[in-house]
């Protein structure tokens, strides 16, 4: 089987640090947000026009922006949610952003990180942002109530800890919902939103960068999980079993550079985030501190459970096969979004104040 490629089909430079990029759903336009040097905030509108990205909007904000997401609401509203240094979380029509849809001061610090689920889906609860901060705290939103959080989770049992990710899961009814949270020193922490309780919690080497799902509106399948020196985590979701918790996956040098001859080779690198494809939920893509992007498929073992001599069920781990790597830029990519309408489109960000259109090729064979 050809084997896919990593192509840079566009690349704007920008005067602002890049935090954060999305795709406008059906559309064929995106949104980057960061913090430009004086401490205000920013988001640009860019539209992919043949060959090149055409801006098409610019919206200042009063404070640096960190996050951002569609994923609250109705696709027919292009409602954005984005969370700011000072800790504000605002919701912005994309199309008339002068005046918030919702805000609220959401914590006491920088949002490090935000998802939403439920504007869009059919049958999967109430349409929620959760915020994750460096005050500690993770909060969950409903932006039809009032300016108080519908739940509150505190980061580690001993002192508080800079939350660095959330992600929503298990999200397949009007009842079930599922938060994960990643912290500063390598604590990932699952809660049942249904019983505000701790369903499974792991403490992995090193601060949790990001964390998703391959898919959050069906029952929980798998969980990707990335670190601050290189490690990538995949657990297979659909068998807990009560002391040894989810069977992984891992693969220790996902943030290394790779060498002349395709070997890996450097010190160990962040692996800032990984993005499921919107059209596979098997392939994935990790953003290397290398300035790599780099394209995974997850392969299932032939059963996924067994059965242990104490007569409980345990999950049985994958398997991890690298398809590509491309290195696309001197500074590290931090922050990727895959296009839900055209297989392989990507956008992604870097610290070299660049945003990037990609293109990977040959993903329809799999």
């Amino acid at each position: 089987m050809d084997k896919p490629q990593i192509v840079e089909y566009s690349a704007q430079s920008v005067n602002y640090s890049v935090f954060d990029v999305k795709w406008i759903p059906r559309t064929a336009k995106f949104i980057a947000i960061g913090s430009q040097p004086q401490g205000t905030g920013i988001i640009q509108v860019y539209e992919l026009e043949e060959n090149t990205l055409q801006l098409k909007k610019e919206i200042p904000q009063e404070k640096s922006l960190k996050c951002v997401s569609f994923g609250a609401s109705h696709i027919r509203d292009y409602h954005v949610a984005v969370g700011d240094f000072a800790g504000k979380l605002s919701v912005l029509d994309v199309e008339r952003p002068e005046a918030p849809v919702y805000t609220v001061k959401a914590h006491t610090s920088i949002i490090n990180a935000l998802d939403a689920i439920g504007g869009a889906l059919v049958n999967c609860g109430a349409p929620e942002i959760a915020t994750g901060s460096r005050d500690g705290n993770v909060k969950v939103w409903d932006t039809r109530q009032a300016d108080s959080p519908v739940a509150c989770i505190s980061g580690a049992t001993s002192g508080s800890r800079d939350c660095w990710c959330v992600t929503f899961g298990n999200s397949f009814n009007n009842s079930e919902r599922c938060l994960v949270a990643g912290y500063d020193n390598g604590d990932v922490k699952m809660i049942d939103l249904r019983t505000m309780s701790v369903r499974w919690e792991i403490n992995l080497p090193n601060g949790i960068c990001g964390a998703e799902f391959d898919r959050n509106d069906i029952e929980m399948n798998k969980l990707a999980v990335t670190t601050l020196e290189g490690g990538l985590y995949v657990y297979d979701m659909r068998t807990q079993h009560p002391k040894k918790g989810f069977a992984c996956v891992s693969e220790k040098n996902a943030g290394r550079s790779l060498g002349s001859h395709g070997t890996i080779s450097g010190s160990k690198s962040t692996v800032w985030a990984a993005r499921h494809l919107p059209q596979n939920r098997d392939i994935f893509a990790s953003c290397g501190g290398s300035g790599t992007v780099r394209l995974w498929n997850y392969e299932y073992p032939e059963k996924r459970q067994k059965t242990l001599s104490d007569g409980l069920d345990v999950g049985v781990e994958g398997t991890l096969q690298m398809l590509c790597s491309a290195v696309i830029s001197s500074q590290p990519v931090h922050c990727f979004d895959w296009c839900a309408d055209l297989i392989g489109l990507a956008v992604c960000g870097a610290f070299d104040q660049t945003v990037r259109v990609l293109i990977s090729t040959k993903l329809n064979l799999y």
